[in-house]
C-alpha cells in the first residue's frame, strides 16, 4: 500500500512524499485519513524538530509524519483487534498516548513521533500502542471534520475539567468549573477560544451563570458573537457578553463591575501574553482558579502573580496541555449528538497545501485550517469561495453550501468537495 504524506526530516524541513507502507502486523490497523486540522503544535514541531519534546532525535534517518488532529476510515484490521474494530469504521485518535516505550517515551504521539502514522497522510498504520491505550476512538456522527476537530475540543474540555475549587476550612479539591459561577475567557476569540465558548454554552452537566469573552480585535469579536450568540447562551441559562478590552481605560475594573465587584471564579488565558496573565490574576474572586491554557514558545516564559491572594484569598493556577481519552470521548459524543465545531474552520486545503500552511501558520489570519489529504487544493479561505467560484463551478457550489450554513463549513460542503475534488 502506497501512501502520500508530509514528513519531518529536521528543523524547517518538511517534505511531501509518496512511499510504500509495510504490511500491517497482527496487532496493527491500516487506516485511510480523510482530513486533518493543522495545529500550532505542528508549527512548533516543524520549526523545533528534535528540540520538541515529542519529536525523536533521528528524523533525518527516520522521518515522521506530521499532523495529529485527524479522522478517517479503517481499512484493514489485524487479528488482535478484530473484536473491537471493523473495516469501514470511522475514527478519531487521541494523540497523547503517554506511552513509555514509544519513540520518545512518555510524550510519544501520532503526528510527532512515528514513521507511519500522522494526520497529513493518505493512509497510515495505527500501531498497537494506540489501541492498547484506548486512543483509537469510534466516531458515529455525520461527516469527518467534526471528528478531526474533536481533538482541539477535547483540549478545552480537559481544561475546564482541570479547574478546581475549595471550601473555607477544607483542602478537598472540587474539580471542574464552579457551578453557576462567573467565567472569563481572555483573548478568547481565536480557534481554541471559540471551541471553549461552544463547549461552555452547550454542555449540560455544569454551566456558569455569567460568561464573558474578551479580545482587542473587534472583527473577531463580532464573528464570535455571530457564531455563538448571547441569545443562544441564554437558552441554557447563561449570560454571555463579548467585550473589547482594547477600548477600555481600566479593563479589570470594568470587568469586575459586571460581577458587582465579586470577580471571576474561573479565568482562562488563551494567549501567552504577560499583561493578560496579570489581568487574569486581578480578576480572580476568592477561591478563583486561573487556567493558563495558551502554550508559550519560550521555555523561560514568566509572569507576576499575586501571592498575597494565594495565601489569603485561596486563588490558584492550573495549566493543561491537551485533553485525555475521557475528554476525547466526551467531545466525540457531543459531536455525534449534533454539536457542530464548524465555527473554528476558516480555510480549506488539500495535501499539497500542508507544508506552506504549517510553516507559516502564525501569519495566516483566521481560524482552523482544515486539510483533505486525498485532494490537491490550495489553502483557500471559505470567504473567498464566492470570488473563486466565478471561474470554477466547484468553488461556486461550495460557496452556496457554506452560505446556507451561515458562512460556515458543513457536512454537505465536505461531501461535495470529496465528490468533486477532481474538477478543482
Amino acid at each position: 500500500m502506497k501512501t502520500k504524506a508530509v514528513r519531518l526530516y529536521g528543523k524547517n524541513d518538511l517534505r511531501l512524499e509518496e512511499f510504500e507502507l509495510p504490511a500491517i502486523k497482527d496487532n496493527e490497523i491500516l487506516a485511510k485519513v480523510i482530513c486533518d486540522s493543522i495545529c500550532m503544535s505542528s508549527y512548533k514541531a516543524a520549526h523545533e524538530a528534535d528540540i520538541h519534546k515529542r519529536v525523536p532525535s533521528d528524523t533525518a534517518q527516520n522521518p515522521v509524519i506530521i499532523g495529529h488532529e485527524f479522522a478517517g476510515e479503517i481499512v484493514e484490521v489485524g487479528n488482535k483487534w478484530k473484536n473491537r474494530f471493523n473495516p469501514g469504521d470511522k475514527f478519531s485518535i487521541q494523540p497523547a498516548l503517554n506511552y513509555k516505550d514509544g519513540p520518545v517515551g512518555l510524550l510519544s504521539a501520532p503526528g510527532y513521533s512515528y514513521q507511519y502514522i500522522g494526520g497529513d497522510a493518505t493512509y497510515v498504520i495505527i500501531p498497537n500502542e494506540v489501541m492498547e491505550n484506548d486512543c483509537l476512538l469510534h466516531y458515529t456522527g455525520n461527516g469527518f471534520y467534526p471528528a478531526s476537530l474533536s481533538e482541539p475540543l477535547s483540549c478545552v474540555i480537559g481544561a475546564m475539567h482541570a479547574n478546581y475549587h475549595t471550601e473555607q476550612g477544607s483542602y478537598i479539591h472540587c474539580m471542574d468549573i464552579k457551578e453557576e459561577g462567573n467565567i472569563a475567557i481572555l483573548a478568547g476569540v481565536g480557534p481554541m477560544g471559540l471551541a471553549a465558548i461552544n463547549y461552555a454554552i452547550h454542555r449540560t452537566d455544569r454551566k456558569p451563570k455569567l460568561l464573558i469573552v474578551t479580545d482587542i480585535d473587534q472583527s473577531r469579536l463580532d464573528r464570535a458573537e455571530l457564531l455563538y450568540s448571547p441569545e443562544e447562551a441564554a437558552k441554557n441559562g447563561i449570560e454571555l457578553k463579548y467585550i473589547n478590552t482594547g477600548k477600555m481605560e481600566n479593563p479589570v475594573a470594568a470587568l469586575k463591575n459586571l460581577t458587582k465587584g465579586y470577580g471571576y471564579d474561573d479565568v482562562f488565558v488563551f494567549a501567552p501574553v504577560v499583561p493578560i496573565i496579570e489581568q487574569a490574576d486581578e480578576l480572580l474572586a476568592v477561591d478563583g482558579c486561573l487556567n493558563f491554557f495558551a502554550g508559550p514558545a519560550k521555555t523561560d516564559f514568566k509572569a507576576p502573580f499575586n501571592f498575597y491572594n494565594v495565601h489569603y484569598a485561596r486563588t490558584h493556577i492550573v495549566g493543561t496541555s491537551g485533553g485525555n481519552n475521557d475528554d476525547m470521548v466526551e467531545a466525540l459524543d457531543m459531536m455525534s449528538k449534533g454539536l457542530d465545531p464548524a465555527g473554528l474552520v476558516t480555510h480549506i486545503g488539500g495535501i499539497n497545501a500542508v507544508i506552506d500552511t504549517t510553516m507559516n501558520l502564525p501569519h495566516i489570519p483566521g481560524g482552523k485550517k482544515l486539510i483533505y489529504t486525498h485532494i490537491d487544493m490550495p489553502l483557500t479561505a471559505i470567504s473567498d469561495f464566492e470570488e473563486k467560484g466565478k471561474s470554477n463551478p466547484v468553488y461556486a457550489a461550495m460557496h452556496k453550501l457554506c452560505d446556507a450554513n451561515n458562512g460556515l463549513w458543513s457536512v454537505d460542503a465536505e461531501d461535495y468537495l470529496l465528490a468533486n475534488a477532481d474538477k478543482l
